[in-house]
């Protein structure tokens, strides 16, 4: 009977550890906020109590006989593989033990210490159990409250982090900042204008997507070198001021605006804010500096005209007021070509790997900052011919016969739509793979609607991923009269792609289009 108490104790100590470290890996996740964290957990409740209340059954092996307990010991685990049989083995983002994720684990600890002298004292081992289940229960507030508990130290801690790269900085007078923002495009433009820049200048990039505030003081801190003459900083926001902290810090000289749409509708709760939000950046530019601002994104634009020509604007997209002007561009999919009429008049051929006229109006706001910085044109001619797909974004993948789009990276309205343009250029059978857009607000299944009804006209089969968030989907595929018969749902990604690869494309090549890719915290 002992070997079973203490079994039930183990599987229970190890179910305990596994909740404490989901819930701490989503709060990572969800940038450490204590409200996105909220959110998540009232979306995700009912997915959270199944599989940890699940742990809290082992406990009736404290009390029943060993033949009974031998019996319910079998059928719980049994229970349990069951229940944990379709979770990803591998997170896309697994956590990350950072001295912060270690604080908090030691914190929690010290609760739990606490909860156990607790149950000690009460002596019934039946009360013992149910100071051990409410504890279990209660791991989400747990967590959070040892982060509360740790704030005044973390922000101490932070601050120092942020004077540590405002000295670096300081140290480095001569350093020209370049900050990039916007809904989406972000990330491809900074890549692009890394390259170029590189032809003449020694730069300094924030990686990946580090675009939060930490995330471009943990680059300044890590990677800023003496030689270094240019940082390019990616600028992200989920909130209303999130540019504006950056850009204090870093003190940037220029800044390119790439595009505005609904995207983080959930935390923004409207557009006018997201606009309000993406302008900081401008707002923070001194009076040398230049904000180049692309006029094909409506919302750009009309921000543009109201606030009027303040300062110095540089203007770049597809009509003709632009000051960077692309024409005659012709994609297809094995590439794109376009002109640039620069605002001297003079016109520059280009051409590039990248595919679509969303990669034609990224590449354009990079050639735009390099050529004001001075890069030679020929070089930066050169420069575009050798760009490629930045990793998740209209990356493409050629493997056997067939053609992956890879865009699991894009979750916006504007992305998808500029993906699909993608996949109708190729010739072949065209099938769409998504889970659909999320964090856009009360919009949500309105843009995912609108999305169904675009990829109607352009897909031979469309594979949804998961039946629940993907419905609106489905309905504005219906609605558009598409065949029930070539919509598939699939319980994640992995087995989409192999449904992908099971369809009959009757002889012709397979285009498979990958847009979006939902995170661990959906």
């Amino acid at each position: 009977m002992i070997l079973i108490q203490g079994f039930a104790l183990f599987v229970f100590a190890c179910s305990h550890c596994a909740a404490v470290l989901h819930c701490l890996h989503m709060f990572q996740l969800n940038s450490y906020k204590v409200g996105v964290q909220l959110r998540w957990l009232a979306k995700n409740k009912s997915d959270w109590l199944h599989k940890n209340a699940a742990a809290l059954l082992i406990f009736p092996l404290l009390f029943l006989s060993a033949k009974d307990g031998v019996i319910f010991a079998f059928s719980f685990v049994f229970y349990l593989a069951q229940l944990w049989r379709n979770r990803p083995r591998q997170a896309k983002k697994p956590l990350v033990y950072t001295n912060r994720v270690k604080r908090t684990l030691a914190t929690y600890g010290l609760f739990l210490v606490a909860v156990l002298a607790l149950s000690l004292r009460v002596g019934d081992l039946r009360a013992q159990t149910a100071c051990l289940a409410i504890a279990h229960l209660l791991t989400p507030a747990f967590v959070l409250l040892a982060d509360w508990v740790n704030s005044p130290l973390e922000k101490l801690i932070n601050r120092r982090y942020v004077e540590d790269a405002r000295r670096r900085l300081h140290e480095h007078p001569g350093l020209l900042v370049v900050g990039v923002t916007g809904s989406y495009g972000k990330t491809s433009t900074k890549f692009f204008l890394h390259k170029l820049l590189s032809l003449k200048y020694d730069v300094l990039t924030t990686p990946e997507s580090f675009n939060t505030t930490l995330g471009v003081v943990r680059t300044l801190r890590e990677r800023l070198k003496p030689f270094h003459e240019v940082f390019v900083c990616e600028m992200g926001a989920r909130n209303p001021g999130d540019i504006k902290e950056i850009c204090e810090i870093v003190k940037p000289r220029h800044g390119i605006l790439t595009a505005i749409g609904p995207q983080h509708l959930e935390s923004f709760k409207s557009l006018e804010r997201i606009v309000e939000t993406k302008f900081e950046l401008a707002d923070a530019l001194p009076n040398d500096g230049a904000v180049f601002l692309n006029l094909s994104n409506e919302h750009v634009r009309s921000e543009y005209l109201r606030r009027g020509k303040k300062g110095r604007t540089v203007t770049y997209g597809f009509s003709d007021d632009c000051d960077y002007r692309a024409r005659d561009v012709v994609t297809s999919g094995e590439g794109s070509s376009f002109f640039v009429r620069m605002p001297d008049s003079v016109e520059v051929p280009f051409e590039t790997k990248l595919i679509g006229a969303h990669n034609v109006e990224n590449v354009l706001g990079a050639v735009a900052v390099a050529d004001f910085l001075g890069v030679d044109r020929k070089a930066v001619a050169m420069g575009v011919r050798r760009l490629e797909s930045v990793p998740h974004r209209l990356q493409l993948i050629r493997h056997g016969g067939g053609v992956l789009i890879d865009d699991a990276y894009n979750a916006n309205s504007a992305g998808a739509k500029a993906a699909l343009d993608v996949l109708a250029l190729f010739d072949g059978c065209k099938i769409l793979v998504t889970p659909g857009m999320i964090e856009l607000g009360t919009r949500q299944d309105e843009l995912n609607e609108k999305f169904g009804a675009q990829a109607s006209q352009v897909c031979d089969f469309v594979i949804l991923v998961g039946k629940r968030q993907t419905e609106s989907i489905r309905k504005g595929l219906t609605d558009a009269g598409y065949p029930q018969e070539k919509i598939f749902v699939a319980d994640g990604i992995s087995q989409a792609l192999a449904k992908a690869a099971e369809l009959d494309a009757v002889g012709r090549q397979k285009v498979v289009l990958l847009e979006n890719d939902l995170p661990d915290n959906f």
